[in-house]
């Protein structure tokens, strides 16, 4: 996963530093509401963006961020915008460390004696680069990046999906498990009417859940809940991104990145609608609720007791939903233009990040392809 995405995005990445944007008045960081966090609008290199993230777990499993302005110390260098959003499982530990060292080592080894249920956490990944005119999109699990393009002969918005989801629900994600997998006749099981992942896990591909990936790790003292019965030869999940790169086009209006938690409840084409009929200001916070509302109603209750649901609880109602949407209309812009933005470093739930280095990430020697 880290190699890929690095040499792909090699193109775009240079390195940098610099002070993440506080902006002027309080909604710098984003907005509290409850379990809710938001930041309604804000502007990017690329154009103006609004993110949203709703707590369901008992703790925030989703983590996400977006950078904006410079990607090198060079001048002129490339300007443009990354978005990430992880949509942790098991805990958060994973999904926090990638917010934190994105494209770094995960340090599993070191933490198995003294934590041994880190092996069974992990995290999907989702990530948008959007750099000279062009969007990268590497995604592993099941969130989801949608874009909304314009019909200019009917005035509609269409949506289309720009990265596949590995999540063994697909018919087409069983046969890609089952062909790398000959030797295995459950390598997916029908579980309580779900298929999963040697019956514990619904995605195929994932950062993290190692104890699915080294056969050292599937042990005592894991949980025997997480344990199989036999060992394994190969990796069982895949640590390998499906990469996609788009070239922006004028009718390309705008990128929905999101974790499932939010596609749970609506589709592709409800999303952009949503986005293509409403405000900017606050539709990442208006997508969240629309599908916290759906969530209600598929339960029968109120959306204002449903919000009265504390975290932990919350979560047999929805998932921990992330939400960040990045407009196209500035992917135009001249150097000029985009050097009179203010760079922009925020995290999901309002952490403004202090200064920081992108620099191209060397994977050191030790770094497995599992990971």
């Amino acid at each position: 996963m880290l190699a890929a995405v690095m040499d792909y995005f090699s193109s775009c990445w240079g390195p940098r530093s610099r002070a993440g944007h506080r902006g002027k008045g309080s909604d710098a960081a984003g907005r509290q509401d409850g379990l809710l966090w938001y930041k309604d609008a804000g502007q990017l290199a690329t154009g103006e963006f609004s993110m949203a993230v709703v707590q369901a777990n008992q703790l925030l499993e989703d983590q996400s961020q977006v950078e904006s302005g410079s990607l090198s110390l060079a001048d002129p260098g490339p300007q443009g915008t990354f978005v990430g959003v992880y949509d942790g499982h098991g805990g958060p530990e994973t999904s926090r460390f990638i917010n934190d060292h994105l494209f770094n080592h995960l340090r599993i080894s070191r933490e198995w004696s003294l934590k041994p249920q880190i092996a069974s956490v992990g995290s999907c990944c989702l990530v948008g680069v959007i750099c000279s005119g062009t969007l990268y999109v590497a995604n592993l699990g099941d969130s989801r990046a949608v874009l909304g393009r314009l019909v200019k002969a009917t005035g509609e918005i269409l949506a289309t999906q720009l990265s596949s989801e590995h999540n063994a629900c697909y018919e087409e994600v069983r046969k890609e498990l089952q062909s790398t997998h000959p030797d295995d006749p459950h390598i997916v099981v029908l579980k309580h009417n779900v298929w999963r992942v040697k019956g514990l896990i619904q995605i195929s591909r994932s950062i993290g859940d190692v104890y699915l990936k080294r056969p050292e790790y599937n042990r005592e003292p894991l949980h025997s809940k997480f344990r199989l019965r036999e060992t394994f030869q190969r990796p069982i999940l895949s640590s390998d991104p499906q990469i996609t790169e788009h070239r922006i086009q004028p009718n390309d209006q705008f990128v929905i990145f999101a974790s499932d938690g939010l596609w749970e409840h609506l589709s592709n084409q409800e999303a952009v609608d949503l986005v293509q009929n409403s405000p900017r200001n606050g539709i990442a916070r208006k997508l969240v609720k629309v599908a916290m509302q759906e969530a209600a109603k598929k339960r029968e209750m109120r959306y204002s007791d449903l919000k009265k649901i504390d975290r932990g609880v919350r979560r047999h109602f929805h998932d921990d939903i992330t939400v960040v949407v990045v407009f196209l209309d500035s992917n135009g812009m001249s150097k000029a233009s985009w050097s009179k933005n203010p760079s922009v470093s925020l995290r999901g739930g309002g952490v403004a990040l202090p200064a920081k280095s992108l620099a191209p990430y060397s994977a050191p020697a030790q770094l497995s392809s599992t990971y």
